[in-house]
């Protein structure tokens, strides 16, 4: 299968679990990289074949053939050799986990101008990737790659106990914590940039202060006192 190489690189996610391949995949179209995907490993086979992506996102634990045997026939196939290969395993809550990417040529050049950083949003749940350029006695291995899932959960039932907010409201006023702005927090949230400002001006009411610098300053102020490894 001939694809389009000139405007984006090419992705292939394997993972046998649909809400994984629709997170990966949602992100990384929004980022401009054509995505293909597979839910096991013969069809990860087929596709790499195929298409020739420029990496492969690739589940460790699958059931029959698991991803670690994807990747011994990869790398075993001479028009398949040379594509990098991302392990991606289960993550704990604050748990980071280091891979190392190992694949004897570079990554996209896009990558290796300026390491993308991904944020994936679910509700309270985040997972953030990172790229780090490798280090002189790397062994081979192009990048190491570090990945990190939280939840907020707990802070943000928190802040809507401590000021008398939906979940909804909490939500955003977690976020503009953050730094967001009305727009991104409507992409996070699934909703339009004029719903976050009225869930914000009820925000505003029921902290008793008029913009949104003074309502960050004092969930900051709470989140601090309640959880203070969770306020940077």
């Amino acid at each position: 299968m001939a694809l389009d190489r000139t405007n984006s690189d090419v992705v292939l996610i394997v993972d046998d679990v649909p809400d994984n391949l629709s997170l990966l995949h949602d992100a990384l179209d929004e980022a401009g990289y054509t995505v293909l995907v597979a839910t096991h490993g013969e069809a990860a086979l087929q596709r790499a074949a195929q298409a020739l992506p420029d990496i492969v996102l690739l589940d460790a634990m699958m059931p029959g053939m698991d991803g670690f045997e994807v990747a011994r026939r990869l790398k075993a196939l001479p028009a398949t050799a040379h594509i990098p290969i991302i392990f991606m395993t289960g993550l704990t809550e604050t748990e980071h986990l280091a891979l190392q990417l190992c694949s004897g040529q570079r990554l996209p050049v896009a990558w290796d101008r300026d390491p993308p950083k991904l944020e994936l949003a679910d509700g309270p749940r985040l997972l953030t990737l990172r790229l780090h350029r490798p280090t002189e006695d790397s062994d081979g291995c192009d990048w190491l790659v570090v990945m990190r899932e939280t939840s907020e959960e707990a802070v943000l039932l928190a802040m809507a106990d401590a000021f008398k907010l939906t979940a909804r409201e909490a939500e955003v006023l977690y976020w503009v914590v953050k730094g967001k702005v009305n727009r991104d927090i409507g992409d996070i949230l699934g909703t339009s940039p004029a719903t976050v400002k009225k869930h914000l001006e009820r925000i505003y009411v029921k902290l008793g202060v008029e913009t949104r610098t003074a309502a960050a300053g004092l969930a900051m102020t709470r989140i601090t006192r309640l959880h203070p490894a969770r306020a940077t």
